[in-house]
């Protein structure tokens, strides 16, 4: 990852959370920790962070009131030639006409891409993928009631009576905090409370998550492995993992970056 890109990520890290350490910003994007200690120093002479002990922290606060996990501008670009692989694997699961549940993520967000001409029935609880749709695509658009979460770009509620039991799915899209032996896993019991609610109004459920989620683990659990119907990837999946998601039953898609990424330069796509 370039230096300048690297930069984006941490400035947007503590903007979004009072203090980060070097550890985080490493696994974020895939730097060894020593090019991150130089990457604070620089900034921290620039006078955009103040370095501290073992990480960074901003200038000024961050808001209130925000949710567990990574903010949806920090994990945006991570990863990002793999979730756009994966999003155009899981448009070809649509058709014309569909109606289709996306759950919010980064990874769901690329679908926008790929979606735009279908004129889908289209629910999501993800601020940033209603107004892209909404601006960009024929697609009808609907989204539950309750608080926008701007950390996360997602619009949730603890209550029952929004518009979530009034719409029905073929398929609902989702990305994941993690995915294990156990099952696919979130970061925030709120995120969990709304995916539940989304998934039970859907017949099949599509998970789209990057191979680095099959490393990574959370304390709290969204649904048993057996509940998808389907898992889609990249092709930086272990042997091991394609055998743990088959032995669930679960049917496995894997789609090839490089692959991808050549097509991506097609001007085909929206």
């Amino acid at each position: 990852m370039h230096e300048r890109e690297r930069h984006r990520i941490i400035l947007s890290a503590v903007q979004e959370k009072p203090v980060v350490t070097i550890q985080d910003i490493s696994e974020l994007t895939e730097a060894s920790e020593a090019t991150i200690r130089r990457d604070i120093a620089a900034l921290h002479v620039q006078g955009k962070i103040r370095r501290v002990r073992g990480g960074a922290e901003s200038i000024h606060p961050a808001q209130l009131g925000s949710l567990a996990g990574r903010p949806f501008r920090v994990s945006e670009s991570v990863n990002i030639d793999k979730k756009r692989a994966i999003a155009r694997k899981a448009a070809e699961l649509c058709n014309p006409g569909d109606a289709i549940i996306i759950n919010g993520g980064t990874t769901t967000f690329q679908l926008v891409h790929y979606i735009s001409a279908f004129r889908l029935q289209v629910m999501t609880n993800s601020f940033a993928i209603a107004e892209h749709l909404v601006k960009h695509s024929k697609n009808t658009v609907t989204v539950p009631g309750g608080a926008i979460y701007r950390e996360q770009s997602l619009i949730l509620s603890p209550f029952d009576n929004d518009t979530t039991r009034n719409f029905y799915a073929r398929r609902m899209f989702l990305g994941a905090q993690g995915v294990g032996p156990l099952g696919i896993m979130e970061a925030d019991g709120l995120l969990i409370q709304s995916e539940q609610k989304l998934m039970r109004q859907a017949d099949e459920l599509i998970v789209m998550v990057d191979s680095s989620k099959f490393r990574q683990r959370s304390s709290l659990i969204l649904c048993p492995l057996e509940q998808v119907t389907t898992i889609i990837t990249d092709d930086g999946i272990s042997a091991d993992t394609v055998r743990m998601i088959e032995g669930a039953g679960v049917s496995l898609i894997i789609a090839n970056v490089s692959a991808e990424a050549e097509e991506e330069d097609s001007p085909s796509v929206a």
